[in-house]
């Protein structure tokens, strides 16, 4: 059994938190078009943007940063993968988001070779297959840590995109036949144990020091509920050694189907901000009928190291994360670009502190490329009239960058494709939180005297710091 004692108290306390406090205010959005390029070239294999995986903003050196995925048609497509830094206007006074813009695309390699998007071939030898799902900046040496759903793994970068060094993924968390040892990192053929397919770590947090970074898988093991499980794990790393140092278990909310966690921010030590959604809403693939996509505030304070434990053991006894009551809810507040409905896939969360000791939180979207998802070498581009009442029904597909040749994705007949139709857009939405709402946030720390520091001590604002970035990026 799970102990709740002490758990409830922590929960009942953040509950009591929360109460005191209004919830964080939509300001406004960005439907930023899915055929947006990125700094390598315009087609969908090598240069249409890939939104949000992650969001990271950076208020150390004052920079945006946005993860792509590991590339269209979901590893079955060779894609470079990489990271974007772009460039957004955001009001100091009122939190709004505006002027969007790509200023610099860095692709991860290791050795010089690209890390490439397509799944593990052979299935038991990670190579240089990459899926990268969660991105943070270690406030003191600038290096990109990101984290990877085949592995499960942590990587970190330097600035240029090499691979610096591999973190060392704790043994129970690995794709794997229990009997034989052998890992599956493409598929769960053949295991039985560790994290499922495709719901590797998903989130990523770093301490506001450096000192550790919380990789959090997307949803239960394959030995602790599979599919049907409600807890997934945290797993906190020592960055310095490069080894996980704890676990601690995360109890998703049941109601959500097809439930998971798509985000991890940190606000100190030991408290976060959890995403965790469904995977219902406007999307490739995806059905609009009822979307679930939910922010909380966690506090890792009083919950179990369950390193040793399996969590759907008879007789475990251990303590989860404590969670609070539904901090932001996404679903609630939609574009009318997007036709007012919610987007599936919420991934991206990041912090920004403003010049007035208040916060903007912004969100956004993975709209995986606008991409078919069909398990072949064979893609289609997907194009939606947002203001039909069911945009699927009435989906157009297209071979990848072409407009003719195009067919209903319902149906099959031949489709003209006509200025009524989209690819499926990124999606930001920033959230006002005055100071008072988000007690106990640490801003990152750099190391002292360096240029990191010195370059935060000069900028006065968060548009401050945003337009340097712009014009930096125009020389």
């Amino acid at each position: 059994m799970v102990r709740s004692g002490s758990r409830f108290l922590v929960a009942l306390a953040l509950a009591a938190t929360g109460a005191a406090h209004a919830a964080p205010a939509f300001v406004n959005g960005l439907a930023i078009p899915g055929a947006t390029a990125d700094s390598l070239g315009t087609g969908a294999n090598d240069g249409r943007l890939g939104f949000f995986s992650s969001l990271y903003y950076d208020p150390v050196r004052g920079e945006w940063w946005g993860l792509s995925d590991r590339g269209p048609g979901g590893g079955t497509l060779r894609y470079d993968t990489r990271v974007q830094r772009f460039a957004l206007d955001v009001a100091p006074a009122t939190g709004a988001i505006s002027n969007f813009q790509v200023l610099e695309t860095i692709r991860f390699f290791n050795g010089g070779v690209p890390l490439n998007g397509l799944a593990p071939n052979p299935t038991n030898v990670l190579a240089n297959a990459f899926d990268p799902e969660g991105f943070v900046v270690h406030p003191k040496t600038g290096n990109f840590l990101v984290s990877d759903e085949y592995g499960p793994s942590l990587y970190e970068f330097n600035r240029s995109g090499e691979l610096v060094r591999m973190y060392e993924t704790p043994a129970n968390v690995i794709p794997r036949n229990s009997v034989t040892g052998v890992p599956n990192f493409a598929s769960d053929a053949g295991n039985n144990a560790g994290k499922r397919s495709n719901r590797g770590f998903e989130g990523l947090a770093i301490s506001p020091d450096g000192r550790y970074a919380f990789a959090m898988l997307q949803s239960a093991m394959l030995d602790e509920g599979g599919a049907n499980g409600t807890v997934s794990r945290i797993v906190k790393f020592d960055t310095e050694t490069g080894r996980a140092v704890a676990q601690y278990a995360y109890r998703m909310d049941t109601a959500a189907r097809g439930r998971g966690t798509s985000a991890l921010v940190a606000l100190n030590d030991e408290e976060f901000l959890v995403l965790e959604r469904n995977n219902r809403g406007l999307g490739v693939g995806a059905t609009l009928a009822a979307p679930e996509k939910r922010v909380y505030r966690i506090d890792l304070a009083g919950a179990t190291d369950v390193s040793a434990i399996d969590l759907d053991a008879p007789g475990a006894v251990y303590t989860t994360v404590a969670k609070s009551p539904v901090f932001i809810d996404l679903a609630a507040d939609t574009l009318a670009a997007l036709g007012n409905k919610v987007p599936e896939k919420w991934e991206g969360l990041t912090i920004v502190p403003l010049a007035g000791g208040d916060f903007v939180i912004v969100a956004g979207t993975d709209n995986d490329y606008s991409v078919t998802q069909n398990d072949s070498n064979v893609q289609f581009d997907v194009y939606f009239r947002f203001s039909d009442a069911d945009p699927f029904a009435s989906s157009i597909q297209c071979p990848i960058d072409q407009t003719t040749d195009c067919f209903f994705t319902t149906g099959g007949g031949r489709a003209t494709l006509t200025d009524a139709y989209a690819l499926l857009p990124g999606v930001l939405h920033a959230y006002f939180v005055p100071a008072a709402d988000l007690p106990g946030y640490v801003r990152p720390v750099p190391e002292p005297g360096s240029a990191a520091l010195l370059l935060a001590a000069g900028l006065s604002g968060i548009g401050v710091a945003l337009r340097r970035g712009r014009s930096r990026a125009r020389r």
